[in-house]
């Protein structure tokens, strides 16, 4: 990670006890990862580092916003973003990151990249399904918006489908059933 040295944290100095690093999240960080979803972004990342003699317990908190499409129009809004994720960095023979909350690191090792974690608590924090807050509340003016109403079928024309299309066969199947009760 070279592009990525901002995010190193070399532990070899540091004391034994708390302390923290803040990061501000970027469309540049994103760029790195190749992560097209994000237009822009200012996320704001608080890190707690615990140094003890043995390992570290690192505490993410991630707060600000993503720009992103809504999936229904299209536009880019502002998505909120807030997120925390809590990690243990232990020292091992060899690296381990199979655990989600438990890293293993060499012995020999004197730093530590916190890119890949910070990245991960911001993606996973946007919704899956991302519907622009004008859509919601019914503020937002877009061409697609109107095409969609346009185009929504109504509750009526549906009741008069089904009315008109009942296969005579389900009919039967209803005296059927009835019958046996």
């Amino acid at each position: 990670m070279k592009d990525l040295k901002e995010f190193d944290i070399s532990f070899v100095g540091l004391k034994e006890g708390n302390h923290q690093f803040e990061y501000v999240i970027e469309n540049k960080f994103f760029e790195f990862f190749k992560y097209d979803d994000i237009n822009s972004s200012s996320v704001k990342v608080v890190l707690s580092f615990l140094k003890k003699a043995t390992m570290f317990e690192l505490n993410f908190q991630c707060a600000g916003w993503v720009e992103v499409a809504c999936d229904v129009t299209n536009e880019l809004f502002h998505q909120p973003v807030q997120s925390e994720i809590d990690l243990i960095v232990n020292f091992g023979d060899e690296f381990n990151d199979e655990n989600e909350e438990l890293l293993i690191i060499p012995h020999s090792e004197f730093k530590i990249n916190v890119a890949q974690y910070i990245y991960e608590a911001i993606v996973l924090s946007v919704p899956i399904k991302r519907i622009h807050p004008g859509v919601e509340d019914g503020t937002l003016k877009s061409d697609v918006l109107e095409k969609l109403r346009e185009l929504e079928i109504k509750d009526q024309e549906i009741e008069e489908d089904n009315i008109k299309e009942i296969d005579p066969r389900w009919n039967k199947l209803k005296e059927y059933t009835n019958r046996k009760k």
